[in-house]
């Protein structure tokens, strides 16, 4: 279970623009990718969100910014017990997905981890960047209609507009329903 707070709390810290490119519409764009990936698996949602919102939660840069991935999984480790629950098999496998997504080359035994970091690598438009198929993990990441659906999105700077409305945050730019 993930506290209403989260976001707030998250938010308060974040050293850069809500709104700019590791900002709170990308953070909504990995969830939608995500859920995406997830779809007909057995995969606890509340990883999905909690990988979302923290993954660059800690970036003190929108350049190179290392140890991004570390910071945020100690904060996970921090904000356990107080604005969210995870059983410790699900909080391992966060924490891993966390501290990896920073390391292009790195791949993990678990498939939540992989389809976490796939989730994030669709983003990569957004920078200019088309992702290589060969980088990503996950079969359902490589599906050519899954990729230009991302890659659209990531480019265009959507913001999910159901994501939005359960985070409470107010819609910036373009929005898209998903269906």
């Amino acid at each position: 279970m993930i506290s209403d707070e989260l976001l707030p709390f998250v938010l308060s810290q974040f050293a850069l623009d809500p709104n700019g490119l590791h900002g709170v519409p990308h953070w909504a764009r990995v969830l939608a990718n995500a859920r995406r990936l997830a779809a007909g698996r057995d995969v606890n949602p509340v990883v999905l969100e909690l990988f979302a919102i923290l993954h660059d939660s800690c970036r003190v840069s929108d350049g190179h910014d290392r140890d991004h991935g570390l910071r945020a999984a100690e904060q996970a480790t921090h904000l356990r017990g107080w604005l969210f629950e995870l059983p410790d098999p699900d909080f391992a496998r966060l924490r891993e997905a966390l501290e990896g997504h920073t390391d292009i080359g790195r791949d993990s035994d678990d498939p939540v981890v992989r389809l976490l970091w796939d989730a994030e690598k669709l983003e990569l438009p957004r920078l200019g960047i088309t992702p290589r198929l060969t980088c990503m993990s996950t079969e359902q990441a490589r599906d050519p209609e899954l990729l230009s659906w991302a890659a659209g999105r990531a480019r265009d700077q959507v913001m999910p507009a159901e994501i939005a409305a359960a985070w409470g945050v107010p819609l910036a730019g373009r929005e898209a329903h998903e269906g």
